[in-house]
């Protein structure tokens, strides 16, 4: 099917829209969906109609003129129970139709590890939790001890977290170039280095704003973190400016962890890692991806894999608490083989974090609508399940995990650590347990109130927006001020 045109889902007695979409994105990852109710939309070459009829429900999926059919009758089920079993009918036929089996089966969302602490709270032992989950969604048993193994590496540090605390979040959104993948807001920094002068003063702005009511409300500063695009792309003076206005404006004499997402390794100076070590970052990552150099060509990077052993000794030392690298699995003409030698050399390393992600094609990617080659020579699933055994074999522990729509063979992203190495500000942000204030273009706060309610708050995604419309944006902070309030009161 075409993936510039709609795929047709007929929604008859119900609107469980977003959960439908969910699953069908397991098996059309590049595709998006017209929902509405009109019967004569099932007329489509291809179609999904769903349908609830009292204590009836019922799936017709139409692929290139061939109708497959499904149904149950589900006695006394609430909404969430018919909404669940009606998805559970679209998966089977898919799976059986297209041969995909999803290893995370009809489990959607990004933070499996949730559902598993939950179950953990209430008492149940591994089996009991292995039971539940496979039943509901039929989790393949390495999914299953992966997500339970996650959890109870976070346990410790979440009994740990302090609620009244906020962690603080600087977006630096500036790129040497875009990544093929990247679906990230994101700029170059041939276009967008011009405005990076009036960024950084506008930045240091809210910094001084945020910072002023963390003072007012009498709130303490858990973990700060860096990240972008690539922070280290730009100037090292305007580094220094930043994380000097952050120094000045906040308490961190109390603060758990101070990552800086250094980023790409041919934007990484001795200079640069000088200045963010003095200035109190304790955890850097330098993310290579991959160690294969025509891949790092393929998708749009600049440096090699020399460069990537260069900068981490660089990092080494300057006497970084914590070293990250990031990795891909799935990337564009990467071989199994060939990620198995990044994932050997890279652990030879013995960084103190390595994550894993499984490679997304967003629609607002490059890479998005091109056919990622395959090859007797590839297999996601088999780089990703190399990268489990030899973590575990290095004696690194998952304490971090999420997964995201359209990501190959509907993978995840896993967090490693040795022991004692986790990130708090990971583990916060998927927990979704601390408030997170946002500053920068491109950042969101997430304001996390006493009773569990959650609000956002955005920040423009271009530059220019967010240097021209300012004030506007500063109108929005009223809201942290309120949240902040209510959670030291």
């Amino acid at each position: 099917m075409n993936n510039d045109i709609k795929m047709p889902v007929i929604l008859i007695g119900n609107s469980f829209k977003y959960e439908i979409e969910s699953t069908l994105k397991m098996f059309f990852p590049s595709l998006r969906f017209s929902f509405s109710d009109d019967i004569k939309n099932a007329e489509a070459d291809t179609c999904i109609t769903a349908g609830v009829n009292g204590s009836e429900i019922y799936t017709d999926i139409k692929i290139n003129g061939v109708n497959f059919h499904s149904e149950k009758n589900i006695k006394n089920a609430d909404s969430k129970t018919t909404e669940h079993e009606l998805c559970r009918l679209i998966y089977h036929i898919l799976s059986d139709r297209l041969n995909i089996i999803s290893p995370w089966g009809l489990m959607t969302g990004i933070r499996p590890v949730k559902k598993v602490i939950e179950l953990i709270n209430q008492g149940k032992n591994f089996n009991e939790i292995s039971s539940i989950l496979t039943e509901k969604y039929e989790i393949s048993p390495k999914k299953l001890e992966l997500a339970y193994n996650t959890a109870i590496n976070q346990i410790p540090i979440l009994q740990k977290i302090d609620r009244k605390a906020v962690s603080l979040y600087i977006s630096i959104p500036f790129c040497p170039t875009r990544c093929s993948y990247c679906s990230f807001v994101s700029h170059s920094m041939e276009t967008a280095v011009k405005l990076i002068p009036e960024y950084v003063k506008a930045l240091c702005s809210e910094i001084e704003i945020i910072g002023n009511i963390i003072r007012e409300t009498n709130t303490k500063i858990d973990t700060v973190y860096f990240g972008g695009g690539t922070p280290t792309s730009i100037p090292t003076e305007d580094i220094k400016t930043i994380m000097e206005c952050v120094e000045k404006n906040f308490d961190l004499s109390r603060i758990r962890e101070y990552s800086f997402e250094a980023g790409r390794p041919d934007t990484i100076t001795a200079e640069k890692l000088h200045v963010i070590k003095e200035l109190g970052g304790q955890r850097i990552s330098i993310n290579t991806q991959t160690l294969n150099d025509d891949v790092l060509k393929k998708i749009g990077r600049h440096h090699t894999a020399d460069e990537f052993f260069r900068a981490f000794e660089l990092a080494k030392n300057t006497g970084f608490r914590t070293i990250n690298t990031d990795l891909i699995a799935g990337l564009p003409t990467e071989t199994t083989a060939s990620f198995k030698n990044t994932i050997d050399r890279v652990t030879e390393l013995s960084p103190e974090n390595i994550t894993v992600h499984t490679l997304t094609i967003k629609r607002t990617s490059n890479l998005f609508g091109q056919n990622v080659p395959e090859s007797k020579d590839i297999s996601v699933s088999e780089m990703v399940e190399y990268s489990i055994e030899k973590m575990t074999e290095n004696k690194y522990m998952p304490y971090y995990l999420y997964r995201q729509k359209n990501t190959v063979d509907n993978l995840e992203n896993v967090g490693y650590s040795k022991k004692g190495f986790e990130s708090y500000y990971n583990i916060f942000i998927m927990d979704e347990t601390q408030t997170i204030l946002g500053a920068g273009c491109t950042a969101s706060t997430k304001l996390v109130y006493p009773d569990g309610k959650i609000s956002r708050i955005h920040n423009y995604k271009f530059p220019y927006e967010y240097i021209r419309d300012f004030n506007q944006l500063m109108n929005k902070k009223k809201e942290i001020t309120e949240c902040l309030k209510k959670i030291n009161s």
